[in-house]
């Protein structure tokens, strides 16, 4: 089954073709970005597998046009993978925030498209454009069944004591107040193939998973399902990001308030956008820029990486303690998997557990290693996440369900 992935976000879309002969033997087609769209000139970079990386500088108004240069770039002669657009069976669409309504994959209908639609106060950089997306492969591709994956998920496992807030019970009832939590799919596959690399029984084991990228949060995984993870009703809660500030007091929020005299809408930018990195540093939300920056002495950029280590260091504590000890660790994400300055420095400060690091092989970058030592009472690993291949897995399944409903 030619599926095409597609996650969108405010300004691009980002894009995987995926031929999918089962869960485990598949191919990589192409894969791509459309961004700048909505600005004067925006460009395509699209990678076919077994020819030339293509760039273009064209114009992009819209997400419908930025779907249809996507397809185009699918079918055509030179640099294309398809004959025609006839060749794709499905569409799979990464969807952020997906709140209580839904605990797995969905096809898209009108009542799917409404809930998304409800979710936007939750993942407002996200979830509109998500339905962006959606409306654009509507139109250009009408006939073509569409699947929804949400990021909030696998966290529907999680207890009430543990995604409830302590704020008036009236609130949750009236507009779903709680926590949510995201990067689910990434989560999810990454303790199954991390316990695989490890030799343990993702079912039967006690996991905390690391995603680190721009955006970044930390899972407790018990025997296969999450229990609690550090993102909350949205994605701004937790450690520290690329321009999220992660945890803060709620005071201090209504305290900036009313001294600087912000609006509800200023203060969502400087909390989401204006902080994390980019604000601690008042340099770059860029980690690798921020290596540099350390490199070379500067305080902020020294202090906002020391940040996310003590913050990871206290989340990856707090779940040992929630789950009576830990089996494994593993580190994904950018930064998780292309940082080993980081891994180090947090391991480094789990030996406690018994962790015994192999400094040597974590100096890997971007690939599946294990840097544990063997007689590591905790397994530690390097787990690249592919939640592109996540989607397009669970578009299969619904698919092939749906018609296997209709054929009989």
């Amino acid at each position: 089954m030619i599926i095409l992935v597609i996650n969108c976000g405010s300004s691009s879309i980002k894009y995987q073709l995926l031929d999918m002969k089962n869960d485990d033997v598949y191919e990589l087609l192409a894969k791509g970005i459309v961004e700048k769209i909505g600005l004067e000139c925006g460009r395509l970079q699209h990678t076919p597998v077994g020819k030339q990386k293509v760039v273009k500088d064209l114009p992009v108004p819209d997400h419908t046009v930025g779907m249809q240069i996507v397809l185009d770039a699918l079918i055509d002669k030179e640099y294309g993978v398809l004959k025609s657009f006839d060749d794709i069976e499905a569409v799979g669409h990464r969807i952020v925030q997906g709140a209580d309504f839904f605990s797995g994959s969905a096809i898209v209908d009108e009542d799917v498209v409404s809930k998304i639609d409800f979710c936007c106060d939750f993942a407002p950089l996200h979830n509109p454009a998500h339905l962006l997306g959606i409306r654009a492969c509507q139109e250009v591709l009408p006939s073509v069944p569409q699947v929804v994956t949400f990021d909030t998920a696998f966290h529907q496992t999680m207890p009430p004591y543990a995604y409830m807030y302590g704020l008036p019970y009236e609130y949750y009832q009236k507009y779903h107040i709680r926590r949510y939590g995201a990067h689910g799919t990434s989560h999810q596959f990454v303790a199954k193939k991390g316990a695989e690399m490890v030799g343990l029984d993702v079912n039967n084991s006690r996991i905390i998973t690391c995603h680190i990228g721009n955006g970044s949060s930390i899972t407790a995984i018990v025997n296969g399902k999450s229990i609690d993870t550090s993102m909350g009703l949205t994605p701004l809660e937790g450690l520290i990001m690329g321009t999220r500030c992660g945890d803060v007091d709620a005071n201090a929020v209504l305290y900036m308030m009313k001294k600087e005299n912000l609006t509800p809408d200023q203060m969502y930018d400087i909390v989401n956008k204006k902080s994390g990195f980019l604000g601690v540093s008042q340099k770059t939300s860029d980690a690798r820029e921020m290596d540099e920056l350390a490199n070379n002495g500067n305080f902020q950029a020294k202090l906002t990486l020391k940040m996310l280590t003590f913050q990871m260091i206290k989340y990856i504590g707090a779940y040992v303690a929630e789950m009576n000890g830990v089996d494994a660790i593993f580190f994904t994400g950018g930064i998780g998997e292309h940082n080993s300055r980081l891994r180090r420095r947090v391991c480094e400060n789990l030996t406690y557990l018994g962790l015994s690091f192999d400094y040597e092989a974590n100096t890997a970058w971007g690939v599946d290693t294990v840097i544990s030592l063997p007689d590591s009472k905790v397994k530690v690993a390097l787990v690249t996440t592919d939640e592109e291949l996540v989607i397009a897995r669970d578009t299969m399944h619904l698919v092939q369900s749906i018609e296997e409903q209709l054929n009989n």
